[in-house]
């Protein structure tokens, strides 16, 4: 058996080239196994030793670390992963993680924009600026199209097709998908285009969104400008980057869209992951009720 830093780098490897898994995901992953060969080179311990109990061992010292329900969760998952493919590569004998189970998740349920406060948050930018027309346009395909922010950063002008009302994208493990663009959101991308873009470049690049030095638009980038606007437009919620896409998914939803047709907008691999909008879709349709009816 390698020492087991060897083995990690090399099943990182093979979910990078094989699996085709995205850099956030094989961060993740290298993480959640790095900790536990700390714990094992700590235990004096190999991978062939490994069984149920201290697997056992391991999960109750990161609950102690008071690490979260869900972290512990994809640290049980990377963990299965990886023995599967220890086993797979005959690695070792026999598989610890087969009667380990997850915790049961925690009934959480994402913040939403209404309507009102989507509108109030698109009119925040400055659009006769550069960079405050740059904002306009991101926050708009945002919220017309459902993508992760990840997805909008790494937009090239050759992935737009406005002409058609599509954006082509790259989700997680890779997986090209097609989604449309509507009217309103082309219009402030053409016009950024044409007018901001222009003034941001320094030196030519195929990104769709550049900086203020005209370089890569990063995920700090985007959060940062987003807080400032939230706060600008006196949204009170808890706003992230993600909050776009889940009102997205949320009102299409509650205008009547099947859920099938959101599972591929959002390029979500199982349609159980869509399900939960149509929680948070009945929550806020049920908060409506009580709000409105007048014997509620």
């Amino acid at each position: 058996m390698p020492p087991t830093a060897e083995v990690i780098a090399d099943y990182l490897h093979y979910l990078r080239v094989e699996r085709g898994l995205s850099k956030n995901t094989l961060l993740s992953y290298g993480q959640d196994l790095r900790q536990f060969a700390a714990f094992l080179e700590q235990k004096k311990i190999t991978l062939t030793q490994v069984d149920r109990d201290l697997i056992m061992l391991y999960l109750e010292s990161q609950l102690q670390h008071q690490k979260a329900r869900t972290s512990l969760s994809r640290c049980i998952t990377s963990l299965r992963r990886f023995f599967r493919y220890l086993m797979q590569e005959k690695l070792v004998t026999k598989d610890p993680m087969q009667l380990i189970e997850l915790p049961k998740k925690e009934s959480h349920l994402p913040e939403v924009l209404s309507m009102s406060e989507v509108e109030m948050l698109l009119q925040t930018p400055d659009v006769k600026k550069p960079l405050g027309l740059r904002d306009r346009a991101i926050l708009e395909l945002m919220y017309a199209t459902g993508l992760r922010v990840s997805e909008v950063i790494n937009l090239k002008l050759a992935d737009l097709h406005l002409e058609l009302g599509i954006v082509q994208t790259l989700g997680k493990g890779q997986k090209e998908r097609l989604v449309p663009i509507g009217d309103t959101a082309v219009m402030w991308v053409q016009r950024y285009l044409k007018t901001a873009r222009p003034k941001l470049l320094r030196t030519p690049n195929d990104y769709l969104f550049v900086n203020f030095h005209g370089n890569q638009l990063t995920r700090q980038g985007i959060w940062k400008n987003l807080k400032q606007q939230v706060k600008l437009a006196g949204i009170k919620k808890n706003v992230t980057p993600h909050t776009l896409r889940h009102s997205f998914a949320t009102h299409i939803l509650e205008n009547g869209a099947d859920l099938r047709i959101v599972q591929e907008l959002l390029g979500h691999a199982d349609i159980s992951t869509t399900q939960l909008y149509t929680h948070l879709s009945k929550k806020r349709l049920a908060k409506i009720y009580n709000e409105a009816h007048p014997h509620a």
